[in-house]
């Protein structure tokens, strides 16, 4: 049986291998066929490799805990646009590709939209990379050393299938982390799609980039091909903050 395992595993049917007693076990009670019995080896690790890949994607793209779709309240926000954000979760954008832009004040729900748009693309087989952009410019901020070691490091937000960026704005930043974004940007144009987050209109921008020269031109490419998703509203967390507020007084009436 030893030998057996080993063979499996040098085949690479690593799953077989590991339960092959519960599978002979198996097929016995089941009284299948030769044929079936093959079938049935080649299922179960077909399987368990789909899992072991969703499980890789899923860890790659640093996704985090995220509130499904299902409880996002679609009255609450006084304007957005529910079919292109439909669109955007059923990866139509993928196959240009086109760039996702979601443009809202804070507490609209657009982080809790581009974390469940990474996650369809996860389940679709896609790379996901997942991040702020507070992270990934302090990330390709640190390289100090030779242009290869940063085109290195580039090359962890250019290649991923999709990039999906948080936050833009939040944060101001020099010049030197401009340009960083503006190459990430301008590697994916056209090839690799992005999802961005911001609470800023794209005129704001000069703001994030203050003596930037290429914020212009960042502006240009994200929104060249992409569906802009606006939200407008009141925050979302401060209506569950009030809610909970008038609960707790309702408690001690």
């Amino acid at each position: 049986m030893s030998d057996t395992v080993n063979d499996l595993r040098s085949l690479g049917l690593h799953y077989v291998a590991a339960n092959l007693s519960d599978v002979i076990d198996f097929a016995t009670r089941q009284r299948m066929a030769p044929t079936q019995i093959i079938e049935h080896l080649v299922t179960t690790e077909l399987k368990d490799r789909a899992r072991r890949s969703l499980d890789r994607r899923t860890a790659r793209a640093q996704l985090g805990r995220f509130k499904p779709l299902a409880d996002f309240d679609w009255n609450w926000p006084k304007a957005i646009d529910r079919e292109l954000v439909e669109s955007a979760l059923r990866l139509d954008f993928l196959s240009e590709p086109r760039n996702v832009v979601l443009v809202a004040a804070q507490g609209l729900g657009k982080t809790m939209i581009a974390q469940n748009i990474a996650h369809a693309a996860i389940l679709a087989g896609h790379s996901v990379l997942f991040t702020t952009a507070a992270k990934m410019l302090v990330d390709l901020g640190g390289v100090q050393a030779s242009p290869h070691l940063i085109q290195q490091r580039l090359r962890k937000y250019t290649h991923v299938g999709l990039l999906c960026c948080d936050e833009v704005g939040y944060l101001s930043d020099d010049a030197r982390a401009a340009d960083l974004f503006f190459q990430v940007v301008s590697e994916r144009h056209e090839k690799r799609p992005v999802v961005l987050t911001t609470n800023l209109a794209f005129a704001d921008w000069q703001t994030i980039f203050p003596n930037a020269s290429c914020t212009v031109a960042l502006i240009d490419r994200v929104i060249h091909h992409a569906d802009v998703i606006a939200i407008e509203g009141d925050s979302y967390r401060r209506r569950e903050a009030e809610a909970r507020k008038q609960k707790r007084k309702r408690k001690t009436a």
